[in-house]
């Protein structure tokens, strides 16, 4: 989920990105406090990340747990690449629970620190 996630944000894909967020996520940020509006999250994305900001995941950091009846929890590091400004950032942290329902797996909360 990962892959497909971090695709949809790195190339711009906002209907595909859109598809992967439930409609009662819970973005936690370090810096950028509490999101809960999936329209927000998105137009952020829109509007902050496209053509600006690149994802990469660090190699060997993922590591994915399920949670019996819900979904999994997933964590790793990651840095982003400021296409604007040439710069990388530190890694980050970060905490994707993902919820499988309806035969489909959405994120349904984050937590990103940097």
């Amino acid at each position: 989920m990962d892959s497909l996630l971090f695709a949809a944000y790195n190339n711009c894909d906002l209907n595909q990105f859109a598809a992967l967020i439930d409609e009662d996520i819970e973005f936690y940020h370090d810096k950028g406090g509490l999101s809960t509006s999936k329209d927000e999250i998105v137009e952020a994305i829109k509007n902050n990340i496209c053509n600006k900001v690149q994802r990469e995941l660090v190699p060997g950091s993922i590591e994915v747990y399920p949670i019996h009846d819900y979904g999994a929890i997933e964590m790793g590091q990651h840095r982003f690449h400021n296409l604007v400004e040439h710069s990388t950032s530190r890694p980050g942290k970060f905490v994707h629970t993902w919820h499988y329902k309806d035969g489909q797996w959405k994120l349904s909360r984050v937590i990103s620190l940097h």
